[in-house]
């Protein structure tokens, strides 16, 4: 991890990529304090499948409709 001040950053804006390779994390600071962090993107996630994700939600034991229409009924 290295900490760089904003004025280091736009500085090096031309080599930030390189310097996340090589240091993996960069905290940027202003007048000594820390405001933020920046890290390098890792391998984009595989998104999942909508089958996939509705198998592996829990079942309602009432319907959404049923749910929808009793509400509309109390109003």
């Amino acid at each position: 991890m290295r900490t760089m001040s904003i004025r280091e950053i736009r500085a090096e804006l031309g080599r930030l990529g390189e310097v996340l390779e090589t240091e993996g994390e960069v905290v940027v600071t202003r007048h000594g304090r820390p405001i933020a962090r920046v890290l390098p993107l890792g391998a984009p996630r595989k998104r999942p499948r909508h089958d996939g994700l509705r198998a592996s939600m829990p079942r309602l034991e009432r319907g959404s409709e049923a749910v929808v229409r009793a509400d509309r009924d109390a109003r």
